[in-house]
Parts: C-alpha cells; structure tokens; sequence
C-alpha cells in the first residue's frame, strides 16, 4: 500500500484492502489474547499475600482467556480458500416421493434455524414445492460469516427413518434427501462465454409476492459444455433472477473444476478421498423405534432427535472440520 501509485489502480487497492482486512481479523484477536495473558501472568505473580476475591477475579479472567483461545483455535479448523465466504445450499428429495417431499421441508427447517441461530441471512433462492407435500427440491443463499466453513460439512445424502405421518397403516418408511454446499464465489479466475449458455425463461411455481406467478421472470441456465445448470425464480424480475442463476451457475463450475484437480492429484498421490455422490450416507436420523441421529463419518451421535431438527447441528459440524482436520494433517 506504501508504494508509489498503489491507489491509481482501483481494482487491485481493493482487492489488497480486502486481504489487509481477512488477515487483521485473524492475528489481531491472537495479539490481543496474548497481551491479556501475559498482563494475567504478571498480576498472579504478584497476586501473593492478596486478598481471595482479587484471586477469583484473576481466575475469572484465565477461565475467559481459555475459552477465546478455544474459539480462536476452532477457527483455524477454517482456513480453507472459500470457508469465510456465503453458501448456497441445496437440498433434493431422493425416491420416495411425499416421504422424501416433507423430509427435504424437515431439513430446509432444521438449516434455516441453524442459520438463525447463528445470526445468518436465510434466502431462498428457487423452490419447488412437491405435489401433496412438502418441498421436491430448494435452493438457498446463507449469508454470514464463514458459513460456507460450517455448512460444507452438510454435504451428502441424509437418510431419515420413521413411521411415516402419511401411511394410514403406520409403518416404518425410510427417505432420502441430498444436500450440496458451495461457496459463493464473487471472484473467480475463469470466463464463461456467453455462446456456452442455454437460457430459459418460465413463469415461477412457487408461492411468492408480487409479479410471482404473473409473468415469465423465472430463469434457469444451464452451461452446454458441463451440462450443469442453476435458476431462481424469487428475485422481482427476470433480470435479477438471470444474475442469481448466473451466479450459483459460477459457483457450480468452479467447484467442479476444483474437484477434477483435487481428482488428478489423488490419483497422481495415491491419496484415498471419500467420494461426495448420491449414495454416500453421511447421516442418518432415526425416529423409530429409537431416537438416535448418526454421522458415519465422524461417528458423533446424539439421542436429542428433536434438537437436532431444530438447528442444534454444532456438534456435528465441530466433529466433521476436527476429522478433516486430521485427515490433512
């Protein structure tokens, strides 16, 4: 920034402001840490002959020194590029039809509460509601810090057994959901060219305010060259839901390049890497004949199915970055 024409060039002064900005967040809190624990080691030093209530105050402030370095420690379990960045969630009924329907509802639930506990923005995006129940498929921006750090532990298939609400008979049904996690990416270091793109434009199905259902404003885009394709259709206009769609479809492309190269290097290294595909359970949450929710990767469980449901899912995030964690180590 010292240097002689840095703020000619406004794209790169910002681009280093912003940089400036994500380090100062992660080393000023560990200086500030420190000068506290270090100020502490002196006064206990002098804490000899004090009176006791001067001596609980001293612990009081090391109990809260341990509990930031704990938290600052979390942190660095979310040093990956993209971690810091918002997410866009999606969540997809498997076979089964209205069981799988009201289970994707049950999960958009359980995330939408999870991010309000953590102070996030919730959006949806695009959704398409089943035709008895629930919803077939949705897909939502989680705005917030480091929410893309959290909820990329969400990605998989996520099985739900229960007695099913909609069998007269009452017997035990078993469902499926997906959920994909990726970042959003604002800068990304590749070109979509506009011949590459097949636009489509509908009238929006979903429930919404005003305009919705009135005019062809949903957008879907679909990229030829991969086959993958993104849409929204909850913006106001057709122009705001093309550069929605537009967007989730960079964020799609750029985590598959990134996949094929971490691909090519598992198999130059030799490096085994659990597969992330329709098929690989990550979770199962059992509501009978027991309560119990399961991951099958980390193993972390819980009997509080009914927390669980509603948002409380930290625990199994904090299991999930700690194993991947030792996975990279």
């Amino acid at each position: 920034m010292s240097q002689e024409g840095f703020w000619d060039n406004q794209d790169n002064s910002t681009k280093v402001v912003k940089q400036i900005k994500v380090l100062k967040n992660i080393v000023q809190p560990w200086d500030e840490l420190y000068f506290r624990a270090t100020e502490t080691k002196e006064l206990l030093e002098l804490s000899e002959g004090e009176e006791q209530s001067f001596i609980r105050q001293i612990e009081a402030t090391l109990d809260s020194i341990i509990e930031e370095t704990n938290r600052l420690e979390f942190h660095t379990l979310l040093s990956g590029e993209f971690d810091k960045n918002n997410c866009i969630l999606s969540i997809n009924s498997g076979a089964g039809g209205t069981e799988s329907c009201d289970w994707v509802e049950m999960l958009f639930r359980m995330y939408s509460r999870f991010a309000q506990s953590k102070e996030f923005t919730f959006k949806v995006l695009d959704i398409l509601l089943g035709e008895e129940a629930g919803i077939k498929n949705v897909t939502v921006l989680v705005e917030g810090p480091y929410a893309y750090g959290y909820l990329k532990a969400e990605r998989g298939v996520h099985r739900l057994v229960r007695i099913s609400p909609f069998d007269a008979n009452k017997r035990r049904h078993t469902s499926f959901a997906s959920v994909d996690a990726i970042p959003e990416v604002e800068e990304v270091d590749f070109k979509i060219e506009e011949k590459d793109l097949r636009i489509d434009v509908f009238r929006s199905s979903g429930a919404g305010g005003q305009s919705v259902n009135t005019t062809d404003s949903a957008v879907r885009i679909t990229h030829i060259p991969t086959g993958l394709a993104a849409q929204c259709q909850n913006e106001r206009s057709q122009h705001q839901n093309k550069q929605v769609a537009l967007n989730i479809l960079k964020a799609r492309i750029y985590q598959q390049k990134q996949q094929e190269q971490e691909a090519a290097l598992t198999k130059t290294c030799g490096t085994p890497k659990k597969k992330i595909e329709w098929g690989s359970q990550i979770r199962s949450y059992v509501l009978h004949p027991y309560n119990m929710v399961k991951d099958h990767r980390s193993d972390y469980e819980t009997a509080d199915t009914a927390a669980v449901l509603d948002g409380k899912i930290w625990g199994f995030i904090e299991a999930f970055l700690k194993l991947q964690a030792q996975g990279a180590n």
